[in-house]
C-alpha cells in the first residue's frame, strides 16, 4: 500500500518522498511551491495508536481543513487523530488495508488541498460530499422539488459548484430523501426573518430522490454515527457508498 500511495502521489502531484530524519523516520511530501508536507507517511509501532499488538504498521498523516468532516472521519475503522502531529488539523490514516485505497487517495486529494497555496487552492480543491437540514416547517422541500428540477439553497461558505448536497429534512420526516449537485454558488441574496438570515445561495439540481424509511435517523445514527443534523457536515465513507448504492 505504502509504495502505491508514493506512485499515486508522484503521477498525479509529481512529487517524490524525502527523507529529511533518514529512511527510517518517515517520508515527507511537499508542495513544489510553498515547499509545505501535505502527507507523511510512517511506520510505527501499533500502541502508538492505541492498538493491540507489538508490531509496526505503515500510517500516512494527512491534513483536513474541515473541523465538521474531520470529527465524521473520527468514525471510521482505521483513522485516528494525528500521531506526533497537529490533533486539531490532522489525522493518522492506516496504510495496512483496514482504510480502502479510493478512500485514502480521496483523503491525500484533500490534504494536498488544504496545504496549497491560496492561488492554487482555488483550482484543485475537488469535490465533497454534504449533509444539509432541511426544516420543513420554515421550508416546503418535499413540493418543491414538484416543481422545479434546480432550486435555490441557503449556501455553507464552505460548498463549492460540483459538490453532491444530500438534503436531511427534519422532523416528522426525520431521513435523507434527495441527492442533488451543487450547479452554482456564491449567488448573493438577502432574507431576514425570526428563524433565519440568508446573505448567500446556491443553485442545486435534483439527482435522486429516496424513500423515508431507506435512510431515517434511526439508521443513520445507528449504522453511521449522525446524531444529529443541524447544519452542513460531511458524509461518512460508508454512508457514501451505502447512498450511491
Amino acid at each position: 500500500m505504502r509504495d502505491r500511495i508514493f506512485a499515486y502521489i508522484k503521477k498525479k502531484y509529481k512529487a517524490d518522498p524525502e527523507y529529511p530524519w533518514g529512511e527510517d523516520d518517515g517520508a515527507v511530501l511537499r508542495h513544489e511551491d510553498n515547499r509545505k508536507w501535505f502527507a507523511l507517511v510512517m511506520n510505527i509501532g501499533r500502541d502508538k495508536l492505541g492498538l493491540t499488538g507489538e508490531e509496526r504498521v505503515d500510517v500516512v498523516n494527512l491534513k483536513i481543513d474541515d473541523m465538521a468532516f474531520k470529527d465524521v472521519l473520527m468514525q471510521d475503522k482505521g483513522i485516528f487523530p494525528a500521531y506526533h502531529m497537529n490533533k486539531e488539523h490532522w489525522i493518522t490514516v492506516l496504510l495496512d488495508g483496514t482504510v480502502e485505497e479510493g478512500q485514502i487517495r480521496n483523503l491525500i486529494d484533500l490534504s494536498f488541498t488544504a496545504t496549497a497555496s491560496k492561488k492554487k487552492k482555488t483550482k484543485i480543491r475537488p469535490a465533497k460530499e454534504w449533509i444539509f437540514p432541511a426544516n420543513p416547517k420554515f421550508y416546503d422541500i418535499e413540493h418543491a422539488f414538484d416543481e422545479a428540477e434546480i432550486i435555490e439553497w441557503k449556501q455553507s461558505s464552505s460548498i463549492k459548484a460540483g459538490d453532491t448536497v444530500y438534503l436531511y429534512v427534519g422532523a416528522p420526516v426525520s431521513a435523507i430523501l434527495y441527492k442533488c449537485k451543487a450547479v452554482e454558488t456564491d449567488i448573493p441574496y438577502r432574507y431576514r426573518d425570526e428563524n433565519l438570515t440568508i446573505s448567500t445561495v446556491m443553485r442545486i439540481k435534483l439527482l435522486r430522490r429516496y424513500d423515508p424509511q431507506a435512510f431515517p435517523f434511526s439508521r443513520l445514527k445507528e449504522e453511521y454515527g449522525i446524531y444529529a443534523v443541524r447544519g452542513p457536515r460531511g458524509v461518512p465513507n460508508s454512508l457514501s457508498h451505502a447512498l450511491k448504492a
